[in-house]
């Protein structure tokens, strides 16, 4: 969202970001040169239960329409965002509205009932009509809306880092005191499930040497989970998550980049992680799971291994075959790849989106 905020910004409209309030957060902000407005909510402090629920969402639309239905175009993240940017359109049909869809909104949580599902088909399905254009972040994910809604295809804006020729650095050796001769297997972002977490402490616990080593960066419910296993493990390590603007000097600093997403549901099945761009882009060659969309970018351009089966014995096979490969031939590619998927060359679709409308 930033990255969009500033794109659309060099375009040359006015943009500001609106949010909803959280205890600690400012009301209005500057967040590197894009302005913040976050709503407060009277009922914010009352019951969770979807009674109260409904009523902060009426109090949250009537307080964003009062402030932004003079708004020329409202881009939507996600489909609570649409949501909003409806009911708004229909108080003055002038508003265009960009439907941003980060996730596969229907099915974008692990074991989700199916009521939930039905439900979300049935409200996006009305509410994208309203879209004067749609994006989605994977390919697998913009052939789907084609199909469920039958619209034209939505132009793909993947989540990619701005590109830089980021050199290589030693941070994690020298935070932790891990051998040169110890390779470093990174996994970064958030520490919850479904991200192959439990997976990969189980599999850095069991292993007999300690020539492979996991570093965790992040934060999220399992933190607590990774530093107990790095008391107990000589290969395990945890790192606090770091800020955008020093990540990639963090991410240089191993020499593998690990993405294991369970297929779990279908969001997570057509995923195509920001994680893999930023290990592409800090130099990393990447080991992923088994899913439709990172199997085909890693294997098209050479840049990894792709683990046979989402599973423990399939990520330490992974693991083997990755160091049996030629570094720094993989490497190469990974450097030809980045200059592909970087934040330059998406920002040329957003700038087709705009132009459009």
């Amino acid at each position: 969202m930033l990255k969009t905020s500033l794109s659309l910004m060099s375009f040359g409209f006015d943009v500001k970001v609106v949010a909803l309030h959280s205890d600690g957060l400012l009301i209005n902000e500057n967040v590197s040169g894009v302005s913040v407005n976050r709503v407060s909510l009277m009922t914010r402090r009352w019951p969770k239960s979807i009674f109260f629920q409904l009523i902060k969402l009426v109090e949250f639309i009537i307080r964003f329409s009062l402030s932004y239905r003079k708004s020329d175009i409202l881009h939507c993240n996600d489909l609570n965002g649409l949501f909003v940017g409806v009911i708004c359109k229909c108080t003055r049909p002038a508003i265009k509205l960009i439907y941003d869809s980060h996730e596969f909104a229907i099915n974008d949580i692990p074991n989700q009932s199916a009521w939930s599902i039905k439900f979300k088909k049935f409200l996006e399905g009305i509410l994208i009509n309203f879209a004067c254009r749609v994006i989605n972040v994977s390919d697998s994910i913009a052939n789907e809306y084609s199909h469920i809604y039958n619209i034209p295809k939505p132009y793909l804006v993947m989540n990619c880092p701005l590109y830089h020729e980021q050199s290589k650095r030693n941070l994690f050796r020298e935070y932790f005191g891990i051998r040169s001769d110890q390779t470093i297997f990174l996994y970064q972002g958030g520490l919850t499930q479904g991200r192959g977490i439990e997976l990969l402490l189980e599999a850095f616990s069991d292993i007999e040497s300690d020539k492979n080593v996991l570093v965790c960066m992040g934060y999220g419910p399992l933190t607590n989970l990774i530093k107990d296993s790095s008391r107990l493990q000589s290969t395990i390590f945890y790192h606090p998550a770091v800020s955008h603007e020093v990540l990639l000097n963090y991410t240089s600093s191993a020499d593998y980049g690990v993405s294991f997403i369970e297929d779990s549901c279908l969001s997570y099945r057509f995923c195509l992680p920001n994680k893999i761009f930023e290990y592409l882009m800090a130099g990393l060659p990447v080991l992923t799971s088994n899913l439709f969309e990172m199997k085909r970018l890693v294997e098209n351009e050479g840049v990894g291994i792709v683990a046979e089966d989402n599973t423990v014995d399939g990520f330490r096979k992974a693991v083997t075959e990755s160091l049996n490969q030629n570094y720094e031939t993989i490497q190469k590619n990974v450097f030809v790849a980045r200059k592909k998927y970087c934040w330059q060359q998406q920002e040329k679709v957003l700038r087709e989106v705009y132009h459009a409308i």
